[in-house]
């Protein structure tokens, strides 16, 4: 134990230095924040539905709630109910499993629904296609306003796509 000690005093902490701040990020962000919160008003909630995704777009969908994008500060939250919810976020090609239970989560939003395909498998399928196992794209279970295609979609992209899906909204 004490060599290791002696070994932090003596060298210090080694770690990476921070990413550099990209200011047109920032302030695309904000630009998209601003532009959600003047159409809808006052705040959107989002249920997030993970259809049988490797969770790498979850990981993109939980960084937006990090202090960079802090959409959550700005009037935009996730919701555990589909009943309270203005948007379904939905990830990874539909397994055979997950087809009822994500037709149920669209039948429990209230009028507008308005649903969002994230990632490749989301919109097309990605590498897994339709089979005995997967249904494919979301599209093919319920229907889509949005998509937001990548592998996975940075943050950024997927605020663009909630914008392109709440802009649609009649």
């Amino acid at each position: 134990m004490w060599q290791i000690l002696h070994q932090i005093t003596r060298v210090g902490i080694v770690t990476e230095a921070p990413p550099p701040v990209d200011d047109a990020v920032l302030a695309e962000a904000s630009r998209i924040h601003q532009d959600l919160l003047a159409i809808l008003g006052q705040a959107l909630t989002i249920r997030q539905v993970d259809a049988g995704s490797c969770n790498g777009c979850e990981l993109e969908i939980h960084a937006l709630n990090n202090p960079y994008y802090n959409i959550e500060g700005l009037g935009i939250r996730f919701a555990a109910s589909p009943r309270h919810a203005d948007m379904l976020l939905v990830t990874g090609p539909v397994s055979r499993h997950m087809e009822e239970a994500l037709r149920r989560a669209h039948e429990a939003m209230p009028e507008p629904k308005l649903v969002v395909a994230v990632g490749d498998c989301g919109c097309d399928g990605g590498i897994f296609g339709e089979s005995h196992a997967s249904c494919g794209k979301v599209g093919n279970v319920i229907p889509v306003d949005a998509t937001i295609p990548g592998c996975p979609p940075a943050p950024i992209e997927i605020l663009r796509g909630i914008l392109t899906a709440v802009k649609r909204q009649p």
